[in-house]
């Protein structure tokens, strides 16, 4: 069964906090407090997060900074960043939130429902993401048992099959996604990190028909994961 994903909220106000909570908690996911950037980058030493929701106003490390450190960082810098501010300093001040990293910066007050959609869609990626590393894994596994095995030996087909069925689930539901994005005309990045979610795929695709009895399956390569 799939784990929950983890969602980082940052912000040095509790009753902020709790609000984020609240309104993103139908989602069912594991939701993490950090109530600054030192707390938030602390936290992300040891638990991979789908999506980081950062306050931009914070006493000591502010959003900006707090978010240069998570990109420098190559175990972070691939995780999506909302920022969130309650003071609109116009265009510079929006700019300046894009060029740190963020998928997307939304100023306070903002709507409960278009926020928790946002945050359910890199969710989403995050947890097809989980998947395709779990098939990747399972093929290199696969390969290695290959490697070993001696020239009479029977290609273990049940476990290609349940691969494939796996695969395919994994397929369906990243071609739904891609589809929800194009109607919804969402964000930019979630558009991209879609696109780079499905070449993935039929990457591993390929590397799985390969190894399909009778196609030399020994010498198959797989998708490098990024």
């Amino acid at each position: 069964m799939m784990q929950k994903a983890k969602i980082l909220l940052v912000d040095d106000r509790p009753e902020n906090l709790l609000a984020l909570e609240a309104i993103l908690s139908a989602l069912d996911q594991t939701l993490v407090r950090a109530s600054s950037g030192e707390e938030a980058l602390k936290a992300l030493l040891t638990d991979d997060f789908a999506v980081i929701l950062l306050d931009v106003q914070m006493p000591g490390m502010d959003g900006f900074e707090t978010a240069a450190h998570i990109k420098r960082r190559e175990r972070t810098r691939d995780i999506p960043i909302i920022f969130l501010t309650a003071i609109n300093h116009g265009p510079h001040h929006t700019f300046r939130g894009y060029a740190a990293g963020a998928v997307d910066y939304i100023s306070k007050p903002f709507d409960p429902w278009v926020l928790r959609a946002k945050v359910s869609v890199f969710v989403e990626l995050y947890m097809k993401n989980c998947q395709l590393r779990e098939q990747a894994a399972l093929l290199r596994l696969q390969l290695e048992g290959g490697a070993h095995h001696g020239a009479d030996e029977k290609e273990p087909t049940g476990l290609l099959a349940e691969l494939s069925a796996r695969l395919a689930a994994v397929e369906e539901q990243a071609e739904a996604l891609s589809k929800q994005l194009d109607d919804e005309s969402a964000d930019a990045a979630a558009v991209a990190t879609a696109a780079h979610l499905e070449r993935k795929l039929t990457g591993l695709r390929r590397a799985l028909d390969a190894l399909e009895p009778g196609t030399g399956g020994s010498t198959a390569a797989l998708p490098t994961q990024t």
